[in-house]
C-alpha cells in the first residue's frame, strides 16, 4: 500500500547484498586473527572463533552493519560488535545511496519483511533464504528525511529495550548472589548475613551450613508426595479448573506463568482428589527438564497437575513452603536433581527419589525472613519484565504505524517537543 509521497521500490534498486565467504576452517583460532561471524553468532552477537588467514576487505563487517542469516530463522540484526569477517550463509545489506535510503530505516523495514518470508516459507528441515529473495523484497519508501526520523524513533525505543534488558540481567545476577548467601549462610537475629568469621558453621552433606541449621529429606517433612495422572487429556475444556503442565513452571522464580493455560473439567473421583493442588504445595518437574519448582500461593484457583510433575505437600510443622521452594530452586537443590537423575532413554525422577532430596533448614522465623527477601527480589525483577513487555508492545505498534505510513512523522520534523525523540 502506498501513501502520499511514498514510493514502492524493490531492494535491488538501492541495496547491495554482500554474501559471506566459506573461509577454510583450518585457519580458525580461538586467539589470533579477526573475529568470524557465523549464523550461530547473530542472536547473541558474540563470535566464537577468529580467522587467522588472508581475506578481502569485501567481507569486512563494521559496527552497525545490517546482517541477515540466510538459513534457519533468517535472523536479522544490526551488528553491535567490532570489526569482523562475514562467514558463509551470512549476508550484509548495504544501501548504495544514503541520500535516498537510510541504512537504519532499511533495517527496520527489512526485518519485518524477512520475518514474513520465514513464516510463509515451507521446509521439511532447514529453511533457506537466497540473495534473490532479499533483493526482490518490495518496500514503501518515504523521502530520506522521513526515513531518518522513523529510524530515530524506533532506535530510541530499541535503546530503551536494551537498557531494560540490561537492568533485568543485573537484577538476576543480584538475585543469584542473594540466593547463594541466604540459602547457605542465612541471616542472624540482627538481620545480617552470617559469616564464618563471626558465626559458627558445621560440615554437612550439602556443604558448610550454620550450626543452628539441620538437614532434612523431603519425605521427613512432607505429609504427601505424589504425581499427576495420565488420563487428564479426555477432560480438556475451554473453561474449568486449571491444568498445570511443565510449561507453567519457570526457572526464573518459584511462581507460575500462565501465558498458555489448559483447562479441565474432571469427574468427581479419587484420582481427582489425589491430584488436586492446595496452598503451599510444592510442584516439581520430574521428567525432561528436571527440577523446575513452583509453590502454590494463597487463594489459588482449583487446579490439577499432569504426570510430569510431582506434588510435595509439607507438614504444617514450622516449615515454610516458599523457603523450601527457593532452596530447591537454588544451586544446592539443583545439584541434587542432577545427582539423582535416573539417566536412561529419558531423564526422570521417581517419587521415592524426590523424597530423598535434602533441605538445609533454619528455624521457621529465619525461613520466613529469607523467603521474604527472595520474594521481594522476584517482585522487583517481575516489575522490570512488565516494563519490558510494555516497551516491546509499543515498538510493535510504532513499527506497524510508522513503517506503513498510517501514522506519519513528517509533522515531527520541525516540532521542538519531539526534536530529541
Amino acid at each position: 500500500m502506498s501513501f502520499e509521497n511514498w514510493g514502492e521500490v524493490k531492494l535491488r534498486q538501492f541495496v547491495d547484498v554482500v554474501s559471506g565467504f566459506a573461509f577454510p576452517s583450518e585457519n580458525f583460532t580461538d586467539g589470533e586473527g579477526i573475529p568470524l561471524i557465523r549464523i550461530r553468532d547473530l542472536t547473541n552477537q558474540l563470535t566464537e572463533v577468529n580467522y587467522n588467514g588472508n581475506f578481502s576487505d569485501h567481507y569486512i563487517v563494521k559496527t552497525g552493519d545490517l546482517l541477515v542469516g540466510m538459513d534457519g530463522d533468517f535472523i536479522t540484526v544490526r551488528w553491535k560488535g567490532d570489526r569482523a569477517l562475514l562467514n558463509q550463509r551470512v549476508c550484509k545489506l548495504v544501501s548504495r545511496d544514503s541520500n535516498y535510503l537510510n541504512q537504519d530505516f532499511l533495517f527496520y523495514r527489512v526485518i519485518d519483511k524477512i520475518n514474513y518470508i520465514h513464516r510463509v516459507t515451507s521446509a521439511t528441515t532447514v529453511k533457506h533464504l537466497s540473495s534473490k529473495d532479499v533483493l526482490s523484497i518490495q518496500i514503501d519508501l518515504p523521502n530520506v528525511e522521513e526515513q531518518t526520523k522513523i529510524a530515530e524513533v524506533l532506535s530510541t525505543i530499541d535503546r530503551a529495550i536494551e537498557q531494560t534488558e540490561a537492568i533485568i540481567a543485573k537484577q538476576q545476577r543480584i538475585k543469584t548472589g542473594l540466593m547463594q548467601d541466604l540459602l547457605t549462610k542465612g541471616i542472624d537475629e540482627d538481620g545480617n548475613v552470617r559469616s564464618e568469621a563471626t558465626h559458627k558453621f558445621k560440615d554437612s552433606l550439602l556443604g558448610r551450613i550454620p550450626i543452628e541449621w539441620n538437614l532434612c529429606e523431603l519425605d521427613k517433612i512432607a505429609s504427601y508426595i505424589t504425581s499427576g495422572s495420565r488420563w487428564w487429556a479426555k477432560f480438556y475444556s475451554n473453561e474449568g479448573a486449571v491444568f498445570i503442565r511443565i510449561g507453567n513452571l519457570t526457572r526464573e522464580h518459584i511462581n507460575f506463568r500462565f501465558d498458555d493455560i489448559q483447562y479441565v473439567q474432571p469427574l468427581d473421583s479419587a484420582e481427582r482428589k489425589r491430584t488436586a493442588v492446595q496452598e503451599g504445595d510444592l510442584l516439581i518437574s520430574v521428567t525432561a527438564d528436571l527440577g523446575i519448582i513452583g509453590v502454590i500461593p494463597r487463594g489459588f484457583t482449583e487446579a490439577y497437575m499432569n504426570q510430569h510433575i510431582a506434588l510435595v505437600r509439607l507438614r504444617p510443622n514450622n516449615v515454610s513452603p516458599r523457603f523450601v521452594g527457593h532452596y530447591l530452586a537454588s544451586n544446592g537443590g539443583q545439584k541434587q536433581f542432577e545427582h539423582f537423575n535416573e539417566s536412561g532413554a529419558k531423564s526422570g525422577l521417581n517419587l521415592p527419589t524426590v523424597g530423598r532430596i535434602c533441605i538445609a533448614l533454619p528455624n521457621f522465623t529465619e525461613q520466613e525472613n529469607i523467603s521474604f527477601l527472595l520474594d521481594l527480589e522476584d517482585q522487583r525483577i517481575s516489575k522490570v519484565y512488565s516494563d519490558l513487555a510494555k516497551l516491546k508492545r509499543m515498538k510493535n505498534g510504532l513499527m506497524q504505524d510508522l513503517l506503513t505510513g498510517s501514522v506519519r512523522v513528517a509533522a515531527l520534523l520541525n516540532d521542538p517537543k519531539t526534536a530529541n525523540i
